[in-house]
């Protein structure tokens, strides 16, 4: 929308900018996008309307020369211009050519231009020149080394300004409200392609050797959006709906971008007719970023930026999870070229309108093209994620407040992502698929080269389905928390009767906020219709014919809330598990174990559910990998503990079934969930110390030493995983040197997680070398540390080496990593003196969101600590009772009992 300025009315509609002599307060939640509302920094009276940007990288001296003309526009006299910059040197800055002093404040990220005279309401035109490094960091531009197939060391420019880094590329106004066009002018070798967000527009010769190169305006858009990217690349090509479509890597790479590039050729008519709004640019490009990159990927308009195992395939090579991977991120980014890059959210607390909404979109993506996945399903695993975090006293909202971009960092996390994708997941099956999308197809309609907030999107919703749509979303994206939806059941003349109430669901929050959602309820049995009600503070009441059927209350697990039902309930669910569909048994798995918890019922109930799967025949990836997750996470709980082997019988009794039918050998024309499946739970079963898949796993890597093309790709984790655990120092020392050699990121992220799972201390501390000395990603370097904290069960271990080595780790990582580096590895621990030393150290007081990373790790660590002394209490009895009554034991669990070593007195 237009926010009117004294007299300017019909200028401010032609230009298309927002402005206020105010300055930004904090933006309410409920509230439609209105500039002066907006968070940031920057005052709203000056606002860029378009830049032309002329820059000459120096890739030997690692530095850059930067010209920039940019049209601004202000709302009402001034003769101070204040603008984003953060680490370059501005030499000198003129407005209509009258000479700016320039006062920089690198704590701020900001420029003064301070005129002699003030300027006057409307057009002006700012002039800079400024330099400016070009670090290793993967934020900014920045430089990425690496050797291609031919063994031939090759250097690539890159940038990455995802939150707030357009501002280490040149001086503007970088807040994503602050939309201009982009004319962006690069001189380099010319040997490198260089690659932009839109098409080249001239290329001529600059010099020995160098070649300028000026790209096409860009549309109207944020500055985080904009791209530059140049190397020795090639690519594969492809077109839909008259649209160009590539997919670039480094060169000899390039065949591996053809399955990312047929993807993206059958996405881009579907989302053109999704959203009602055709893809509004000239090309489409996917960029493989070989290693020195830290997201996944960038959504880019136009020019879509990935880590390159998230966008290139070798079908040879690549695990079968990797081709999932490449569609699913495909997809994401893809869907944020209308969510995210043509309506952009005001401001980063509205940061799920971006991110929550991709996740979401990719999924249908996936399934709408490749329906044998069992892709939703499997999004139980998101949803758990999400919930995991949910539940913890140092949750937040969806929508919350963002103060800097060290907030807005932090903010990229399973609340925004998983959280949010779920929220929406619920909206549209309240809604109904057709209203939800004609909501959707009017929301970009109205905001298209703008900004919205979460309120223009339930605006829109409201618009089309009749119903007050914020009324029901708000209570879940403004408020924090996991509603619990209990169940009471009861038989009245032949009929179930449900009464519904609600609270909230916490773990490990000894005060927790109360507070009451509007809840999509969806209860349902199968052969049966479902009911549907919106469950708010009264109780509600739902009947069903029948009084034993297995009755869930969130029918395919569409709705982001736990179920807790009572021992009626309980008994019908179990006995008629079978019949429900993959989705609802990994819902009732998932809400079991949370139930366990939150000390709202006992361990032994979710495991009597685990015990059903080999006498029901379960196939579901979905489910299994709900089952292998719980199995192993109270495995690792169990280390040191006379239980262990015990449970660990259990668990590879509960596995061996799923074993059995997938076995060590792929199946041709087997559905790909299987084929990720069998990975998994080779690699459980390893863990859980099954003696024979050890044995298996050791003699196939023998071969596969010797003759690579032995090994499936899809059992090279597993196996490697396997040696890195079990094997010999040898082993060690060679998975070592092949991640050394490896020629990319997903062989290197692979070998890594194989070496991350020995339990040798001085292997440990040679591994944790291997992450910090660039053998992997410096974008990966804090996940890598963290896996190993994890999986070789040193925890504190990993902790210590990483707390002496901090400071040549952090010369690595983005300000992001570092505010992440501390935190992902103390919330491996169950030691509270990790969680103390944590909030002690000086760096989890650097930044606002390092300060939010270290206490959630702290809140984690104490989970841990409360669960894990619940969890060895719990595991102990429940085998005791079976051992000592095996006959009253359920069917499910017998089979088990005779497996089972004897316990230590």
């Amino acid at each position: 929308m237009v926010k009117y300025c004294q007299g300017m009315v019909v200028w401010l509609a032609a230009v298309g900018s927002v402005l206020s002599v105010q300055q930004a307060v904090p933006a309410r939640a409920a509230s439609p996008f209105v500039s002066d509302a907006t968070p940031g920094q920057l005052p709203k009276t000056v606002a860029p309307l378009a830049y032309t940007i002329d820059l000459t990288p120096d890739l030997k001296r690692l530095s850059l020369r930067g010209h920039e003309t940019v049209r601004i526009a202000l709302a009402g006299p001034t003769d101070t211009l204040v603008l984003n910059q953060a680490g370059l040197t501005l030499a000198s800055a003129t407005v209509d050519g009258v000479a700016a002093h320039i006062t920089q404040d690198e704590a701020l990220q900001t420029a003064t231009f301070q005129l002699p005279h003030p300027l006057t309401a409307g057009e002006h035109t700012l002039v800079v020149d400024y330099t400016g490094p070009i670090p290793q960091t993967p934020n900014g531009i920045y430089y990425n080394d690496y050797t291609d197939r031919a063994g031939q060391h090759r250097r690539m420019l890159v940038t990455q300004f995802e939150v707030a880094d357009a501002r280490r590329m040149f001086p503007g106004w970088d807040e994503p409200s602050f939309k201009a066009h982009f004319t962006l002018s690069v001189t380099l070798p010319d040997d490198l392609v260089p690659l932009s967000n839109m098409p080249v527009a001239t290329a001529a010769p600059a010099g020995e050797g160098l070649r300028r190169t000026t790209f096409q305006p860009t549309p109207r858009m944020s500055t985080y959006l904009l791209a530059l990217v140049a190397g020795d690349m090639a690519s594969t090509a492809g077109r839909t709906e008259g649209t160009p479509v590539r997919t670039y890597a480094p060169a000899g790479q390039e065949k591996d971008g053809t399955y990312a590039t047929q993807s993206a050729v059958k996405i881009l008519p579907y989302y053109n007719s999704y959203f009602g709004v055709r893809y509004p640019l000239p090309k489409l490009d996917m960029i493989a970023i070989p290693g020195n990159y830290e997201a996944g990927a960038m959504e880019n308009w136009g020019a879509i930026t990935f880590i390159d195992d998230a966008v290139l395939y070798d079908p040879q090579q690549s695990a079968p999870s990797t081709k999932e991977r490449v569609f699913l991120v495909v997809a994401h980014e893809m869907a944020h070229q209308w969510s995210g890059d043509l309506v952009t959210m005001a401001w980063w607390d509205d940061l799920w309108l971006n991110e929550g909404f991709a996740t979401w979109m990719e999924t249908r993506a996936l399934d709408r093209f490749n329906p044998t996945w069992e892709i939703w399903p499997r999004q139980h695993e998101d949803r758990e994620r999400a919930m995991a975090q949910d539940a913890l006293p140092t949750t937040h909202p969806i929508q919350h407040p963002i103060h800097d971009i060290s907030e807005a960092s932090s903010a990229f996390d399973s609340i925004s992502y998983q959280k949010g994708s779920q929220v929406i997941r619920m909206l549209e099956s309240w809604l109904g698929k057709d209203t939800f999308r004609a909501g959707m197809r009017r929301y970009m309609k109205a905001h298209a080269y703008g900004n919205a907030t979460s309120q223009d999107l339930w605006n829109a919703l409201s618009a089309v389905s009749g119903r007050n749509v914020g009324v029901v979303a708000r209570t879940f994206t403004e408020q924090p928390g996991i509603p619990l939806v209990q169940v009471a059941r009861h038989c009245t003349a032949g009929r179930s009767v449900l009464t519904l109430r609600q609270e909230r669901f916490t773990i490990h929050d000894p005060f927790p906020q109360p507070l009451t959602w509007q809840v999509p309820v969806v209860a349902g049995a199968p052969g049966v219709p479902s009911h549907r009600v919106v469950l708010g503070t009264d109780p509600a009441t739902l009947s069903f014919p029948g009084c034993g059927q297995a009755i869930t209350v969130n029918v395919g697990e569409n709705g982001y809330y736990r179920a807790q039902y009572d021992a009626l309930g309980l008994a019908a669910l179990r006995t008629g598990f079978a019949r429900l569909s993959p989705a609802e048994r990994a819902n009732v798995l998932g809400d079991q174990f949370a139930l366990f918890e939150a000390g709202r019922a006992s361990l032994a109930e979710y495991l009597s559910f685990v015990a059903l799967l080999p006498t029901t025949g379960e196939r579901s990836t979905a489910v299994w990998q709900e089952v292998v997750t719980h199995l192993l996470q109270i495995d690792r709980m169990e280390r040191d503990t006379p239980s262990r082997a015990a449970f660990r019988a259990f668990a590879r009794g509960v596995l061996a079934p799923a074993f059995t039918r997938l076995g060590w050998e792929e199946k041709k024309g087997e559905p790909l969930p299987e084929a990720m499946l069998r990975p998994q739970i080779i690699a459980a079963l390893a863990s859980l110390n099954g003696p024979d898949v050890i044995t298996q796993g050791l003699t196939r890597f023998d071969a596969w030493q010797r003759h690579p093309d032995s090994l499936p790709s899809g059992l090279v984790g597993p196996v490697a995983g396997i040696a890195g655990q079990y094997g010999s120092s040898a082993d060690f020392d060679a998975l070592a040197h092949l991640l050394r050699q490896a020629p990319d990121t997903e062989s290197k992220l692979r070998l890594y997680a194989a070496l991350a799972h020995t339990h040798d201390p001085a292997q440990v501390e040679h591994a944790a070398l291997l992450a910090t000395d660039g053998s992997i990603p410096n974008g990966r370097i804090v996940r890598a540390l963290a896996q190993l904290a994890r999986e070789s069960e040193q925890p504190e271990a990993v902790w210590q080496i990483v707390l002496a080595r901090q400071a040549t780790i952090r010369q690595r990582l983005t300000p992001g990593g570092q505010a992440m580096l501390l935190p992902a590895v103390a919330a491996q621990s169950n030691d509270p003196a990790t969680g103390a030393a944590l909030m002690a150290d000086p760096a989890s007081r650097a930044s606002a969101g390092a300060r939010q990373e270290a206490r959630k790790a702290e809140d984690q660590i104490g989970q841990t600590v409360e669960l894990t002394g619940r969890t060895h209490t719990a595991v102990a009895e429940w085998l005791a009772t079976l051992a000592a009554s095996p006959a009253t034991a359920p069917e499910g669990m017998r089979v088990f009992l005779e497996r089972l070593p004897p316990r230590s007195p």
